[in-house]
């Protein structure tokens, strides 16, 4: 089939290209490059328009010449939410909306939809179950929440086919560290190979159900190939829940040199533990094999080694982004 990936040049979006086309698909990518690098879609065979997933005209043009679409586009992070909460309400849920309504024009696609974890918020139950009550702490949490509720809704009313997964901190190769809105694991793994400080906001105690790209790369494409939809929302994540200081005790034992790390104040917005309940992915999705997580680790170490070592990653232009501090660290939830 011919699938369109919106935000197909950021870090996931690379990793299943590369995925759907070596299971035979073709791949049609849309990415306004704001946090994304074309770079990321190196020496793969993709079709690659550069625009916004806002562009109504854009958006149902690329979707009518796909047979589904996997939704990734987004305006990331929960401190970049805290500093313009109307641009990211903006990409998250009105540029979601742009999508399924342009599924439903050209006559209907499988839709999949990247939702997140953070969705449950301060919700302190755990595992995370898809029944667990929503308490976004966050204006990305809330966006995230607005997508994955239009796909639920498209789905009733129109009988758009949509499949809305939540997200549990992604990682892997081809994830930025460069920038202010880094996630937690690229941040730490860069810091530690440079022999920078290590920045971590709380005591480290935070736990997170850290989940391989790979892992998700394999669960999207089985969901494309069999057309998998879903009434509700389904955790992307195994129950696998990691604190960050085990991160860093992993990390020391593979980096050969002391690791230099400063705890500071917890920011707002941040949970203090997420784990997912995978009941329902793994009724849907039996075949997967979750990739084990200090396996993931290595690979990352590796792959941000070499990156390292030539030096051939690109930073973000943080003035595509906002005027932040850019003293700010990791972040935890994306």
């Amino acid at each position: 089939m011919r699938v369109l990936i919106t935000g197909g040049a950021g870090f996931i979006g690379g990793n299943l290209a590369r995925r759907l086309l070596a299971d035979g698909h073709q791949v049609s990518v849309l990415d306004n490059l704001s946090t994304g690098f074309e770079s990321n879609l190196d020496d793969i065979d993709v079709d690659f328009v550069v625009g916004s997933i806002l562009d109504e005209e854009l958006v149902t043009t690329m979707t009518a010449a796909a047979d589904a679409v996997v939704h990734l586009a987004a305006r990331s992070s929960v401190p970049r939410s805290l500093h313009n909460p109307m641009a990211t309400h903006q990409a998250n849920a009105l540029g979601t909306l742009n999508v399924l309504q342009s599924a439903v024009k050209v006559g209907g696609r499988h839709v999949i939809v990247a939702s997140s974890s953070s969705v449950y918020g301060a919700n302190e139950e755990l595992p995370k179950r898809e029944s667990s009550a929503t308490r976004p702490m966050s204006p990305y949490a809330a966006s995230k929440l607005a997508a994955e509720s239009y796909a639920l809704a498209y789905q009733t009313s129109f009988g758009l086919p949509t499949l809305a997964f939540r997200l549990f901190n992604v990682f892997g190769p081809l994830q930025a560290a460069g920038h202010v809105y880094a996630a937690v694991i690229p941040a730490f793994v860069d810091s530690a190979l440079r022999g920078e400080t290590i920045t971590v906001h709380g005591d480290g105690t935070q736990s997170r159900d850290f989940t391989n790209v790979a892992t998700v790369c394999e669960t999207i494409s089985s969901a494309l190939e069999r057309e998998v939809t879903s009434p509700d929302p389904v955790n992307l994540a195994f129950g696998s829940r990691v604190e960050l200081n085990t991160v860093l005790a992993l990390m020391a034992e593979r980096i050969d040199h002391p690791l230099v790390i400063e705890n500071t104040d917890n920011r707002v917005g941040d949970v203090p533990h997420s784990q997912a309940d995978p009941t329902l992915l793994r009724s849907l999705f039996p075949d997967v094999t979750p990739i084990d997580f200090e396996v993931g680790l290595d690979q990352t170490i590796e792959w941000m080694q070499s990156v390292i070592d030539t030096e051939q990653q690109p930073e973000i232009d943080l003035s595509n982004l906002d005027d932040v501090d850019v003293s700010s660290s990791a972040s935890l939830d994306s």
